[in-house]
């Protein structure tokens, strides 16, 4: 991987009283507008918080023209189906690609 990386220190949770400008995400807009950047990979965590984060963003960035995508998520290398949970299994078919 060839790019920038900024970390948001933390995600978006109401609950807690967490919102954006409590995470500089107004300033992750700025400096992306500012920087042509052309695609930004969201990396939060897959729980509901780093889910509500992800999308906040990716609205943000598709309204101004920018591509987002998240990392792929499934069964790890390695893994055996028979642990993994249905959740895993429904993300890793939706991931899924062709095989070469």
């Amino acid at each position: 991987y060839n790019g920038l990386y900024y970390v948001l220190l933390g995600a978006l949770s109401p609950l807690k009283g967490i919102h954006p400008d409590d995470l500089k995400i107004p300033e992750l807009i700025e400096r992306i507008k500012k920087g042509n950047i052309k695609e930004v990979i969201i990396a939060t965590d897959f729980d509901a918080e780093g889910e509500t984060t992800a999308s906040y963003i990716a609205t943000l960035l598709k309204s101004i023209g920018v591509k987002t995508t998240r990392p792929a998520r499934g069964i790890p290398i390695g893994g055996t189906l028979e642990l993994a949970g249905e959740e895993t299994l429904a993300k890793a078919i939706e991931a899924r690609t062709e095989c070469k």
